[in-house]
């Protein structure tokens, strides 16, 4: 894995903005093709290896939460949880989900798993694929996200109710729309009517006991880039169990379980030893991590709320709104250093399978929200 400086395309701003992608530059610069990663094949087959690996055991993991009934560590509503139980029971499939990895000598050390509303999505697979056939035609990428999406998205048509295929997000919050307009361009080539409508819009039929669009039709299938914990905690959340139409949420609400990261704990508890996972506990486990580790809430986002400590001293910290609902304490592995640059690997399984990398890097420790995402090619 090596970091290359290289030269960005000439007016590269309005050639990402031809294929819609408008936030490359909000608050500063977050598509960076001033420089690009370079893997090594057998460095690509170790990260996907990792990846499929990681899923299957994920799976496993939130089978033993739902046995073991220990929703109380992940802080989740008892009165949603017949809903999680019955999404888990009916096999509701998921459709994606990025593990991040800390990429050192050649092994992949997951970090966390995004599981419910992840992000990058659109960069990792159209923005970077187009970047690769302007300036190196000739190489590869992993990167099948594109394919896997259409593909998976006909493959759930068996069990989607046969309707429109609603798409929801904070029309304001421009990353989240691009990213939900991507997915319903996936699902538009996939066969599908769709329509998006404002998370805001959505309305609750009092009498019908359904959720209905701004033109008083009812919601019976809908992908939303809004995650569940703050969906719950809103008023539009206690509808969600009364609705009589029974409406397809995308993704399903088992995923609420891998969203968060007390499912590290688990995954560590259930898999010890296994060369992709970091020894992690729980609040009540902490005293066996030793002096090194991470602490990060259970519950945040973008790299927020986390303290790194070395020889029990803190090196890096990040603020923010979180860790009310409490932390999980992982063993310290800090990202790769190329120059004051810490490279962040995303990977994404689509569909239950490894489908392609992106890379967010910043010049700190803790991968935040003021990273940059830069492409990749394989060597």
């Amino acid at each position: 894995m090596q970091r290359i400086i290289t030269t960005p395309r000439t007016n590269w701003q309005q050639k990402v903005e031809e294929i819609g992608f408008g936030f490359h530059s909000l608050d500063s610069l977050y598509w960076d093709e001033s420089v690009y990663y370079e893997f090594k094949l057998k460095e690509i087959e170790a990260i996907e290896k990792a990846t499929n690996e990681l899923w299957d055991l994920c799976l496993e993991a939130v089978q033993y939460v739902i046995d073991k009934k220990i929703y109380n560590r992940f802080h989740i509503p008892q009165w949603f949880v017949p809903q999680i139980e019955e999404s888990w029971n009916n096999d509701a499939p998921a459709i994606y989900g990025r593990f991040d990895f800390s990429m050192r000598d050649g092994i992949p050390k997951l970090l966390e798993f995004n599981a419910d509303t992840p992000t990058s999505l659109f960069e990792a697979s159209v923005v970077q694929w187009h970047w690769l056939q302007d300036t190196n035609p000739n190489k590869d990428q992993f990167n099948s996200i594109h394919e896997k999406l259409i593909a998976y998205w006909s493959y759930l048509k068996e069990y989607l109710h046969y309707h429109t295929l609603h798409f929801t997000a904070i029309k304001d919050n421009l990353e989240d729309f691009t990213t939900s307009e991507y997915m319903r361009d996936c699902a538009i080539q996939a066969g599908y009517h769709t329509k998006f409508i404002d998370l805001m819009d959505i309305g609750w039929n009092t009498d019908y006991l359904e959720f209905r669009d701004l033109e008083e039709l009812p919601i019976k299938n809908i992908f939303k880039l809004y995650p569940y914990e703050w969906l719950l905690h809103e008023e539009f959340g206690n509808h969600l169990r009364p609705d009589r139409n029974k409406c397809f949420w995308i993704e399903p609400s088992w995923k609420m379980i891998l969203s968060n990261k007390a499912i590290l704990p688990i995954l560590w508890q259930l898999n010890k030893g296994h060369e992709n996972l970091l020894p992690t506990f729980s609040e009540y486990e902490k005293s066996s991590i030793g002096f090194n580790f991470a602490k990060k809430p259970i519950l945040s986002r973008e790299g927020a709320n986390i303290q790194l400590f070395e020889n029990g001293k803190m090196i890096s910290e990040t603020m923010g709104d979180y860790g009310e609902e409490g932390f999980i304490y992982q063993e310290l592995c800090t990202l790769p250093e190329f120059n004051g640059n810490y490279p962040l690997i995303g990977s994404w399984v689509i569909g239950q399978e490894a489908a392609g990398i992106g890379i967010r890097e910043t010049s700190t420790l803790i991968t935040d929200n003021l990273s940059r995402f830069v492409p990749h090619l394989i060597k």
